[in-house]
C-alpha cells in the first residue's frame, strides 16, 4: 500500500530526512520557445505563410524564380498571406490535502517543504507537456501523441533508430535541418528533443553501429553519457517527449508561450489544523512559425 503524508511509516528515526531516490527530470519545453504575456484569456494572433515570396501566389518556397522584366516594365505584384487565430488560455491548478500540524512540527521528513516543491513541478510539467503538444500538433483526444500536419514531417529510415542495418539517425536529422531551410529558415541551433528510448539507440548507433566512422566521436563529443550537440543540433533528452517520435524545432522562433499568469504557489493556513499547499499558472502555447518544426516519426521498430 502507498505511503501518504499522514502515515505513520514516514515518521521513523532511521529514515533518509531528505527522502532520496526520486531523482529530478527537467521540463524542457518551456525553455526553448519565446516568452510573452498576454492580459487577456483570449489571444487573437496570425501565422505568417512560411517562405520567400517569389510567385504571384506564394503559399511557401518553390522552385519557380521571378524572372527579369523588360526594362520600364511594371513590377511583378507579390505580398504575404496571413491566417488568423485564435487561442484561449488554459489553467493548470492543483492543491495538496491538508497536512497537519502534528505531522509538519514532528515528522523527520519535511513533508511541507516537500509537496510544495513536488506541487510546483507537477504544474510546471503539465505547461511543458501542452507546449510539447502544441509543437506536436497533437489533438486534444491523444495531446501526447503527434499529429503533425502543418510541420514538417518524415519517417525514420529504415523500420527506425533501432534498426541497425538500415536506421539512421543521421539522416532524419539532416533530412529535418534541410526541411526547415527550404521554408527559409535556419536550422542550425535547432533543438531536437527525444525520450530516453531514443536517446539510448541514437549513442548505440553512433558508437556501436557507426563509432568507427565517425572520427573521435566516442572520445571528443560524449563526456557523461549524454550527447550535448550533433550536427549543429542541441539534443535534449526528456521522458516528457513521447517514444516513436523525434522533435526538431529552432528555439525562440517556432513557438510562444502566452503568459496569462505566471506560476505561483501558496501555503493556506487553516489555525490549529494544519496547512494546504496551491498552485496553479496560466497561459498558452501558440505554434507561430510551423515549418520551424520537424516531426521524426516511427523512430522505433
Amino acid at each position: 500500500m502507498a505511503d501518504n503524508s499522514g502515515q505513520a511509516l514516514i515518521r521513523g528515526l532511521d529514515i533518509d530526512k531528505l527522502a532520496k531516490g526520486f531523482a529530478d527530470e527537467a521540463n524542457v519545453f518551456k525553455n526553448f520557445v519565446s516568452m510573452s504575456k498576454t492580459s487577456a484569456r483570449e489571444i487573437r494572433w496570425y501565422r505568417k505563410t512560411s517562405g520567400f515570396l517569389d510567385t504571384e501566389t506564394t503559399t511557401g518556397i518553390t522552385k519557380t524564380y521571378i524572372n527579369p522584366v523588360a526594362p520600364r516594365a511594371r513590377p511583378m505584384v507579390i505580398e504575404q498571406s496571413w491566417t488568423r487565430l485564435t487561442s484561449y488560455v488554459k489553467k493548470y491548478f492543483v492543491e495538496s490535502p491538508t497536512i497537519s500540524v502534528e505531522d509538519i512540527k514532528d515528522s523527520d521528513v519535511d513533508i511541507l517543504a516537500t509537496n510544495v516543491r513536488d506541487i510546483v513541478r507537477s504544474v510546471a510539467r503539465k505547461v511543458d507537456l501542452r507546449i510539447f503538444s502544441v509543437l506536436n500538433e497533437a489533438t486534444a483526444a491523444a495531446p501526447t501523441i503527434p499529429n503533425p500536419t502543418n510541420v514538417n514531417t518524415a519517417a525514420a529510415t529504415g523500420t527506425g533508430w533501432d534498426d541497425a542495418t538500415n536506421g539512421n539517425p543521421v539522416k532524419d536529422i539532416l533530412v529535418g535541418k534541410r526541411k526547415m531551410r527550404q521554408a527559409g529558415y535556419n536550422p542550425e541551433g535547432c533543438v531536437v528533443s527525444m525520450n530516453s528510448i531514443e536517446h539510448e539507440e541514437l549513442v548505440n548507433w553512433l558508437i556501436t553501429v557507426k563509432g568507427s566512422s565517425i572520427p573521435n566521436y566516442s572520445s571528443d563529443k560524449i563526456k557523461s553519457g549524454v550527447v550535448m550537440e550533433l550536427l549543429g543540433c542541441k539534443i535534449v533528452v526528456t521522458e516528457n517527449q513521447t517514444t516513436d517520435y523525434v522533435t526538431m524545432w529552432i528555439p525562440n522562433r517556432a513557438a510562444t508561450w502566452k503568459a496569462f499568469m505566471p506560476i505561483s504557489s501558496v501555503v493556506i493556513d487553516d489555525p490549529g489544523i494544519g496547512k494546504k499547499i496551491r498552485c496553479w499558472e496560466e497561459g498558452e502555447c501558440l505554434l507561430t512559425d510551423p515549418l520551424a518544426v520537424h516531426v521524426i516519426t516511427d523512430t522505433m521498430t
